[in-house]
């Protein structure tokens, strides 16, 4: 299976305080996102963190990715220093991705985009960076901690989410 996610912000003690985080220390914090990551992803799975995945040093990045599970690509954020984009344990690093899943073109960046590749074809764009402040344009979906309960998320997931949000509108 293949999981989305971004804003982590492991290791970042401003987390708390700019997103209100409901964690009483950043230890906390980061104990339940590995803890959920880990409830939702299984080792053999495949996960794209679209940026700001954690501050700190090789060595600590490299530590939180040897507690994840599944096969860990990173989308470069704002965050993401050298020391977590050098870090062992990412299958790959870029700033941006282009991906076929469930015969969908999924546009992958850190930063939302107003435009996208394939946009007039239906394609799909996948970001983080908004925190969940974003209202989103057709088709695109923020993928950060934020909106999903500190989880990563699945592309049928994110479509259900819109059809029921669009469903309840048309009542």
């Amino acid at each position: 299976m293949v999981f989305f996610t971004s804003d982590t912000h492991f290791n970042d003690p401003r987390i708390l305080r700019i997103d209100r985080r409901p964690f009483a220390s950043l230890a906390d914090h980061d104990e339940a996102l590995i803890a959920f990551w880990n409830e939702t992803v299984r080792p053999d799975d495949e996960v794209w963190h679209l940026g700001d995945f954690s501050r700190g040093s090789k060595a600590d990045a490299e530590a939180l990715l040897s507690r994840l599970n599944g096969r860990k690509h990173l989308i470069i954020g704002n965050n993401d220093g050298p020391d977590t984009t050098a870090a062992s344990g990412w299958a790959s690093v870029q700033h941006y991705a282009e991906l076929a899943v469930d015969g969908m073109l999924l546009i992958l960046c850190h930063y939302p985009f107003r435009t996208w590749n394939q946009m007039g074809k239906k394609s799909i764009d996948l970001h983080g960076h908004s925190h969940g402040r974003l209202k989103p344009l057709t088709r695109q979906f923020d993928v950060g901690v934020d909106a999903w309960n500190f989880r990563p998320v699945t592309l049928p997931v994110l479509l259900r989410s819109r059809s029921r949000s669009r469903a309840l509108a048309e009542e």
